[in-house]
């Protein structure tokens, strides 16, 4: 079951300046409440970042926008 809460982070800046927003990522991650969940706006498919964060313990959600951009949402499954 998905949560309630998501927060949101666009990382499409992060990599238009050629900076990778892992780090940034995985503080947020790290950051979630019990019931949170966070929703990653990336112009590809984090196909890598997702396969890394299930192995991990969390879910995902996927949605492509009509913007094009890719909505990626985690949670941890222990959390929904």
């Amino acid at each position: 079951m998905k949560p309630d809460s998501f927060n949101t982070l666009d990382v499409r800046p992060y990599l238009a300046r050629g900076e990778e927003p892992c780090g940034v990522i995985r503080a947020r991650i790290g950051a979630l409440a019990a019931g949170q969940g966070l929703t990653v706006l990336a112009p590809f498919l984090p196909a890598p970042l997702i396969e890394l964060l299930k192995s991990e313990g969390f879910e995902a959600s996927i949605e492509r926008r009509h913007d094009g951009a890719w909505a990626v949402g985690f949670w941890r499954k222990d959390h929904a």
